[in-house]
């Protein structure tokens, strides 16, 4: 198959569960794809340029096949858009590291982008205040899955150090920073629907739009 930048992003992102974005080298992805670094280059300048692409790549992936509902409601779209974010952030190990600051290669977001801020203004929003709630709400779930990974680099994989009851015992002169461990460290489906629905609630008390 001929190298392009579909093919690299794509083998970028199946080795990123395997080594994490640190050991995310040209040359690591080079080898998977049985080519030697130098010929990467054609196709991207540096690390972040690939980063780019990868982060197009994982959002196209993310729509594909699905269109906005024009029933919803603009916290309803708020709800469904983040969750679904959330969701495909953390089927990448360090995903949300990927995406954030991450500069889109092509138009893939402005139909989805545009439909957003046409049902927000149709709404009652100001063009700033609905540009305001989406991107809060978008940086509050980069936020959240970046500190998630943290601890969880995948569904399902934790990593050392950060067992609740070792971190009880170890803080037991701190009986409601003990405590305070399950609030942060476990039950994240739970904590981040809680949270995204305290930030939603915020945007309907700031703009008074419910």
């Amino acid at each position: 198959m001929p190298l392009d930048r579909k093919r690299v992003a794509d083998a970028a992102l199946n080795l990123l569960n395997e080594v994490g974005l640190e050991g995310l080298t040209l040359s690591a992805i080079g080898r998977e794809l049985g080519v030697k670094a130098p010929a990467l280059y054609w196709h991207f300048k540096d690390k972040q340029a690939l980063l780019d692409e990868m982060a197009t790549e994982m959002f196209r992936r993310m729509i594909a096949g699905t269109s906005p509902d024009p029933a919803d409601t603009w916290r309803e779209r708020l709800r469904k858009s983040n969750h679904a974010l959330r969701t495909t952030l953390r089927g990448y190990r360090d995903g949300a590291k990927v995406f954030s600051g991450s500069r889109f290669t092509s138009l893939v977001h402005a139909e989805q982008m545009e439909d957003n801020l046409r049902l927000f203004t149709a709404t009652g929003f100001t063009l700033a205040q609905a540009v305001r709630a989406i991107t809060t709400t978008y940086v509050y779930t980069l936020g959240f899955v970046t500190e998630e990974q943290g601890t969880e680099p995948l569904p399902g994989q934790r990593r050392e150090g950060f067992d609740l009851e070792e971190r009880a015992r170890a803080m037991e002169d701190f009986p409601l920073a003990a405590a305070a461990g399950a609030e942060i460290f476990a039950d994240y489906d739970r904590h981040f629907t809680e949270g995204l629905e305290i930030v939603i609630d915020g945007i309907a008390a700031r703009y008074g739009i419910d």
